[in-house]
């Protein structure tokens, strides 16, 4: 497993977090716990699993209320561009509060797996055996605003889809506490989509290298509000970015400091991504 010295000062950052501030709920369920609120429907912490999972790393954890967040797919190419950005590019280019790598690529840059903005394909096709499809932005009242659809248990119908954003990926744990992924695997760094039993989207990404099996195992055990989880793109595409000036507020406190350099990219490799996920403000 690596561990760099982000690693080590997200496990410094983590015990800070237990002893000064309360935690995000399902992430602890011993504790009473809640997040650290950067904006309306956003919040963010900094998870240590601890004993409990001694083969999971410390992860970054963004809570995000889709009633009070709106999430948007983007495509290089879809806006007009002649190669992919970089997230910290993606950023200034979209403004979104929240940026995350979407699914998997291929050398080309061609996404792989179903991907539509606004409520048209771009292009990528149905994957047959990824059965994770992050939904968002219902084109009919009574739907959730987003969720993870388990292409295994429902349909997606790709002529007239009821979610106007999506994209296509491995389905980790579903609805039945089933682990979707091989035991065996390589370690990588790891971008995690999870829904929670309040219809919250949780976002994960890992501070060092980890299986996704022992991540599907560590959920399935200790995070009981997570109803299912899907795993994006991971390794040197896996980046979460949270935009810089919602932490002004907190640079007078110094663990809050170093939570602002975890998300704000400086542990990512920054690979130019054809297709990230941007959230914000409704």
């Amino acid at each position: 497993m690596i561990r760099s010295r982000w690693f080590e000062e997200a496990k410094h950052a983590g015990r800070i977090l237990l002893l000064s501030v309360v935690l995000a709920p399902g992430l602890c369920p011993a504790q009473d716990t809640s997040w650290e609120r950067l904006s309306d429907g956003l919040t963010v912490s900094v998870w240590n699993p601890g004993d409990a999972c001694p083969t999971v790393p410390s992860m970054l954890v963004v809570d995000m209320d889709p009633e009070r967040t709106k999430f948007s797919v983007h495509h290089y190419a879809q806006e007009g561009l002649s190669e992919p950005p970089r997230m910290d590019e993606w950023q200034k280019r979209t403004g979104h509060h929240v940026l995350f790598n979407a699914g998997l690529f291929r050398e080309n840059f061609a996404y792989l797996g179903l991907l539509y903005k606004d409520g048209r394909p771009l292009g990528g096709r149905r994957h047959a055996s990824w059965q994770g499809l992050f939904v968002a932005e219902p084109s009919a009242s009574g739907l959730q605003k987003a969720r993870i659809l388990d292409l295994a248990a429902e349909s997606f119908d790709e002529e007239q889809p009821r979610y106007r954003e999506a994209a296509q990926a491995l389905m980790l744990l579903d609805l039945t506490g089933k682990i979707r992924v091989r035991e065996s695997g390589k370690h990588a760094y790891q971008t995690i989509v999870a829904e929670t039993e309040t219809g919250h989207i949780l976002l994960l990404r890992s501070l060092g290298a980890v299986r996704l099996y022992d991540v599907g195992r560590c959920f399935k055990e200790t995070l009981p509000s997570v109803r299912q989880a899907m795993a994006m793109d991971g390794g040197s595409s896996s980046e979460v970015r949270i935009l810089e000036s919602l932490w002004e507020k907190d640079l007078q406190v110094q663990e809050h400091a170093s939570w602002k350099r975890l998300f704000g990219g400086s542990t990512g490799s920054h690979i130019p991504l054809p297709t990230v996920i941007g959230a914000s403000p409704r």
